[in-house]
């Protein structure tokens, strides 16, 4: 599917057309990326109601295939969630480009998601938010976690967390040199380098306070002293900076994980119209700038860090400078398969000694 610009007229009567019946949007997406705000300006503008159900990618899928793609009128898995998902459960329905004012989004972006959510010639998801996955560092006291792999640095033991989650996994094989994203394609290549990650972390576990689950709980155990360094999304890390300047997000030396969460739409959704005004409504770049001051990551919207807070922006650059950025290891499609190899893996890890 080429992704060009929507003609002015074909939008115009797309959009008017989109707001002729009043539909409920029943959407799944993560925390703060459909603010209390958001919601009250778009119903006032559309005759559309809005109900959100919070959730992660694995809930997501989980929640989709449970349902056979029913349930929910748009989803927003990470890009990487779509491809083989649709593939092995047949949960989402095509984009409608028609339906999607398309100029709003940072071509780059967009383009890169379109490749990355493409099944059998059809085009599955649309970029929103992004951001990255790295250190956050109490860097006062840990100054020498550069990478992944200081997490089981002597010095720390006891004062570190890690999710027990794909990131972990794909972070420590970049530290310690490896290409899993590359070994995607081979599944036995795959399985060997989690066998090598699996030992590290095995062996890491002595330096490990606890495994966290949620962004609160490693936030509060950073803030309070018990965790100097984890594994952790940026926004998180910024956030602790505002209270504590010495706890700040750092992009590790073998790369940051990059990561896209989508709009797509459930194969059983029965509201596209609000679905389709919801994406179109939050693009804008006044709107846009509204979720990333409250969700904390930057969104597709082209010009939609314009409004964004000043100090965001600081703590931003203030992480990646362009050799950071460019060192970015951006999420790709999962083949199917690889997450039983994850899991069982990560079941391991769990139960060792």
């Amino acid at each position: 599917m080429k992704f060009g610009l929507v003609s002015t007229t074909t939008l115009v009567v797309a959009l008017a057309a989109s707001s002729v019946s009043s539909e409920t949007l029943r959407l799944l997406t993560w925390g703060g990326y459909a603010p209390d705000d958001v919601i009250t300006m778009f119903e006032a503008e559309f005759d559309h109601s809005v109900e959100v159900t919070t959730s992660n990618n694995e809930e997501m899928i989980a929640k989709l295939r449970a349902t056979n793609g029913g349930g929910f009128d748009l989803a927003q898995p990470s890009q990487d969630r779509i491809a083989s998902a649709q593939e092995e459960f047949g949960i989402y329905k095509p984009i409608d480009m028609s339906r999607v004012d398309s100029a709003q989004f940072i071509p780059s972006m967009l383009g890169a998601t379109a490749t990355n959510t493409t099944f059998d010639g059809q085009v599955f998801g649309l970029p929103h938010v992004w951001g990255t996955s790295g250190l956050v560092v109490n860097t006062a006291k840990a100054s020498q976690v550069v990478d992944y792999i200081d997490l089981c640095d002597e010095s720390i033991a006891g004062n570190v967390s890690y999710r027990l989650k794909r990131p972990t996994l794909i972070g420590f094989a970049y530290a310690m040199g490896l290409e899993p994203f590359a070994a995607y394609s081979d599944l036995e290549a795959y399985q060997s380098i989690l066998d090598q990650v699996e030992e590290t972390l095995v062996a890491c576990k002595a330096n490990v306070k606890t495994y966290w689950d949620g962004g609160d709980e490693i936030k509060n155990l950073l803030r309070s002293g018990e965790v100097l360094a984890a594994m952790a999304w940026d926004t998180g890390g910024w956030q602790l900076n505002e209270d504590n300047a010495d706890i700040t997000f750092v992009a590790p030396a073998s790369g940051a994980l990059g990561w896209i969460d989508t709009f797509v739409l459930p194969s059983r959704g029965r509201a596209d119209t609000a679905a389709y005004d919801w994406i179109n409504f939050v693009m804008r770049p006044d709107v846009a700038a509204i979720i990333t001051n409250t969700a904390g990551n930057f969104t597709a919207a082209n010009g939609g860090d314009e409004g964004v807070n000043a100090d965001l922006k600081a703590r931003y650059q203030g992480s990646f400078d362009q050799a950071a950025i460019d060192n970015i290891k951006w999420y790709p499609p999962v083949p199917a398969g690889l997450e039983a190899l994850e899991g069982a893996t990560l079941d391991r890890i769990s139960a060792s000694n």
